[in-house]
């Protein structure tokens, strides 16, 4: 894992990273839903879809839109394990502990305050 300030560093100058927005409806979805909400979300979706082993369809589980959070993944390389792995030396093949996960949360949760301001 990285510090915030490295991690943030290092996704700006991805062409692929640093291209992800938030919408309108995604930025009016944080703020009708408010960050407590939005970060249960992130925490749901980050326990279901990657903290398994072996993820169900693990590079393909998290869509590209329809949810600030899936937004904010992508931006951040919490997308799935190989981005885990490459982006915040998280290895693969072996379930995340409750620390990875909060971290996780804590990293999607900086995007979207970064995007909201």
């Amino acid at each position: 894992m990285d510090t915030l300030e490295n991690l943030f560093s290092r996704l700006q100058r991805s062409t692929f990273r640093s291209r992800f927005r938030l919408g309108v409806k995604e930025r009016q979805y944080c703020l009708d839903k408010g960050a407590e909400v939005i970060d249960s979300h992130a925490a749901d979706f980050v326990a279901a879809r990657l903290a398994p082993a072996l993820p169900i369809n693990d590079g393909k589980q998290t869509p590209m839109r329809g949810h600030p959070v899936f937004i904010a993944q992508h931006a951040t390389a919490t997308c799935c394990r190989g981005c885990l792995a490459k982006w915040h030396h998280i290895p693969q093949g072996q379930a995340l502990s409750d620390a990875q996960q909060q971290y996780i949360v804590r990293v999607i949760h900086h995007w979207l305050v970064i995007q909201m301001n």
